[in-house]
């Protein structure tokens, strides 16, 4: 079985990596336009293989989208990063038309391929693969919630001094400032986390985590890379071994949630067929009104798109 990683940056080598150390699939294909970029970064990887004890096989090409033949999964991150001050909306112009023509050449030589998006803006970007390869919703979704959720419980983790591994958690809504974290459903091994954190406490971590992305950047003077890298690897896991895990993913709403024609972030089942079943919890009014808030700003930038009349 083979995956590919269109955009071999800092996330889509790190994605590929994970993956690769994962040992789920046959091949890990990591393509970039840059010349030697992905042979490198590829060739590098795999002199690992004997240290890390793994057996997919890692090839890297530059701009030949024939070695992606039949891939099972495939995974965009192709595109330009944040820079500091600016916002993931402002990637739009940009990375639209980067995603159109990779996912046009994902559809001529995969078209049974499941697609994951990670470019940003997150939520536009996956509106456009799902534009430009017309496949069905179930095969195209974007990254966001895993990477939101992993940043949330991560920090909870910290606070807490605690495994991250017991934290679980749920995030709705865009990719960015308008996310809705829900602290009613996050638990420590099935404890609450209203019993660990007061109130007011809880809400800056909830704040950090809204700007958990812009934080890095502000740091390091471009976009995360790790965190990313490692969620799609872990949705593409799910798909490849079937593993039916229910994570927050961006999707394409038909009247889920009283929302419709919007890709936004809500609980799905990933399975061998791709988004297998999404998941509607009950929120309270205040909660569906963040929802409803945050896709009101997504669907704004979905028309940014519409506007460009590149479809």
């Amino acid at each position: 079985m083979k995956i590919s990683v269109i955009g071999a940056g800092n996330v889509g080598a790190t994605c590929a990596n994970v993956i690769a150390h994962k040992d789920f699939c046959k091949e890990v294909v990591l393509l970039d336009i840059n010349e030697g970029i992905a042979e490198g970064k590829s060739l590098d990887m795999w002199e690992t293989s004997p240290i890390n004890l793994y057996n997919t096989r890692i090839t890297g090409v530059t701009n030949d989208y024939k070695a992606t033949k039949g891939s099972a999964v495939t995974i965009i991150t192709a595109g330009i990063p944040r820079k500091p001050g600016m916002s993931r909306d402002d990637l739009i112009s940009t990375n639209a038309k980067i995603v159109k023509s990779v996912t046009e050449q994902v559809k001529k030589y995969s078209p049974k391929t499941t697609i994951i998006v990670v470019a940003n803006p997150l939520d536009v970007m996956t509106y456009c693969a799902y534009l430009t390869s017309q496949f069905d919703r179930t095969k195209v979704f974007g990254m966001a919630g895993v990477l939101d959720t992993a940043r949330f419980r991560s920090f909870l983790a910290l606070e807490l001094n605690v495994s991250p591994k017991d934290i679980q958690a749920l995030l709705l809504g865009g990719h960015g400032d308008t996310m809705v974290p829900l602290p009613r459903f996050t638990t420590v091994s099935g404890i609450p986390i209203t019993e660990f954190v007061e109130k007011d406490r809880l809400k800056e971590i909830v704040q950090r985590t809204k700007k958990g992305g812009g934080e890095i950047v502000n740091l390091m003077g471009t976009s995360a890379w790790y965190a990313p890298g490692a969620a799609a690897a872990q949705m593409a896991e799910a798909i490849v071994k079937d593993e039916k895990r229910i994570f927050p993913c961006c999707t394409w709403l038909d009247g889920e949630y009283d929302l419709k024609d919007v890709f936004l972030g809500v609980p799905v089942v990933l399975g061998k067929n791709g988004i297998e079943k999404i998941i509607e919890v009950k929120l309270n009014k205040g909660e569906t009104k963040l929802l409803h808030k945050s896709a009101d700003h997504v669907k704004k930038v979905m028309a940014v798109l519409d506007d460009m009349k590149l479809f």
